[in-house]
């Protein structure tokens, strides 16, 4: 087979369009204000078998916290320790984390350290965006790299090993308020934003809980009325998020990787009549119609039926493929793909069908 045929993946959603499938409003939307919040912090790593930092900042860091435990180091004394390193220390405090709960941390060297691997990390605050100290952390490092280097400039790494994880590596201090239970409302924010889909998201919980219980706010928002006791909203969302709605259809769109010729096809992808000719390469879609005509007195109606065709050509071979009906952008991947042409001609041939307004559909180009 010629190097110049390229694997073209087609997903048609087409295909399944006769058919509605409904998703729980769970998997469509996220509660107002029930979100994670990111928390950082900056601590110093110890226990390192001599590859920790040579940093400037590493050294200060170290000789503060030798001055808090009462150890004054003399002006101009430097440490030389190479078994300490400076790291970020970040992790996700998740809605409704209580004081005291456990979260895990992700730990990464700021400085020059080659690796964490069996490092400690010393009790490190860690602060949301408003300053104020949500957990503490501390603990030992789990490493999944490896750097070893050998004595004539040899070195193995293998993965990433300055950066490092904590399970349970951080305790809760404060919470977050969330705003749950506030009000006589809830609001669901989709996660994809769709006129249609918010309308059948109001229509479904209407139908649930009776009319006026939702209402759309705009093509992201809804609002639902919600009982003020925390318990009873509770049980209610429980019920709000396992009802059924049928999501809105997604625009038409297709994805082309010109680097693999892998073409994902979307559903509502028309190609109107239109002649392209790339190279060698040439593509044709012709559009004729055809009238059925009742017979007298029959009380029928007059219908045109639309009949297209496409011919893809590649000047040289004289190979002309063509399709008598149901034109479809999957026509044209894969005549161009049978003449074996090159993922650089059919992503033109997107292009130039795109710009003369004959295919109907978002192109991207990855």
């Amino acid at each position: 087979m010629s190097a110049r045929i390229f694997a073209i993946i087609t997903v048609f959603l087409l295909v399944l369009s006769g058919q509605a499938y409904a998703e729980r409003i769970k998997d469509l939307a996220n509660v107002g204000g029930v979100r994670t919040n990111q928390l950082v912090g900056y601590g110093l790593v110890v226990g390192l078998n001599g590859s920790g930092d040579k940093t400037p900042f590493a050294e200060q860091s170290l000789l503060s916290m030798l001055n808090k435990f009462g150890i004054h180091v003399p002006s101009g004394v430097k440490t030389k320790s190479k078994n300490i390193a400076a790291v970020a220390v970040h992790a996700e405090l998740p809605a409704f984390a209580k004081s005291g709960q456990k979260i895990d941390v992700t730990v990464s060297s700021l400085g020059n350290a080659k690796s964490l691997r069996g490092g400690t990390l010393l009790l490190t605050p860690l602060k949301g965006v408003d300053g104020n100290v949500y957990a503490l952390s501390q603990g030992n490092l789990v490493v999944g790299g490896l750097d070893a280097s050998g004595a004539d400039g040899s070195r193995i790494t293998i993965n990433v090993p300055s950066v490092g994880r904590i399970p349970d590596g951080a305790t809760v201090e404060r919470t977050v308020n969330t705003g749950f239970d506030l009000g006589n409302t809830i609001r669901l924010n989709l996660k994809n934003a769709d006129f249609t889909t918010a309308t059948n998201l109001v229509k479904a919980i209407n139908t649930k809980l009776g009319e006026g219980a939702a209402s759309a706010l705009d093509a992201e928002t809804v609002e639902v009325l919600a009982p003020r006791q925390s318990n009873q909203r509770v049980a209610f969302l429980s019920l709000l998020e396992n009802i059924d709605v049928t999501p809105g259809e997604e625009a038409a769109k297709i994805i082309v990787n010109s680097r693999t010729g892998t073409v994902v096809i979307g559903q509502h992808v028309t190609v109107s009549p239109a002649a392209v000719t790339h190279g060698g390469l040439t593509v044709k879609i012709t559009e004729t119609g055809q009238v059925s005509q009742p017979n007298p007195l029959s009380g029928g109606t007059t219908a045109f039926q639309p009949n297209s065709s496409v011919e893809v050509e590649q000047g040289g071979n004289g190979r002309m493929f063509k399709f008598p009906e149901g034109v479809s952008l999957n026509d044209i991947v894969q005549a161009v793909n049978k003449v074996g042409a090159a993922p650089g001609d059919l992503v033109a041939i997107l292009e130039a069908l795109k710009q003369a307004g004959a295919l109907k559909a978002e192109l991207m180009i990855i």
